[in-house]
């Protein structure tokens, strides 16, 4: 799991300008695993810190700690 952490933790970097991603997105950083599987990764990274859930209200998105303009205030 910690190599799928990784990707994850990679693919979010590599997207400059854009800090905010739907669940769908993480499939395209773990093509070879099921939803559920990516779930797991994205909770464990959630429990460990690293990243954390945003909310509009109708739908969830996940995006790294600290990042994005609710931390610049």
């Amino acid at each position: 799991m910690d190599e799928d952490k990784q990707k994850v933790i990679e693919f979010l970097e590599s997207k400059k300008g854009k800090t905010k991603f739907y669940f769908n997105d993480f499939a395209k950083a773990l093509p070879e695993k099921k939803p559920r599987e990516i779930k797991k990764v994205l909770t464990a990274l959630v429990n460990d810190g690293k990243l954390e859930f945003w909310s509009s209200g109708s739908t969830t998105m996940y995006g790294l700690t600290g990042a994005g303009k609710q931390e610049e205030g």
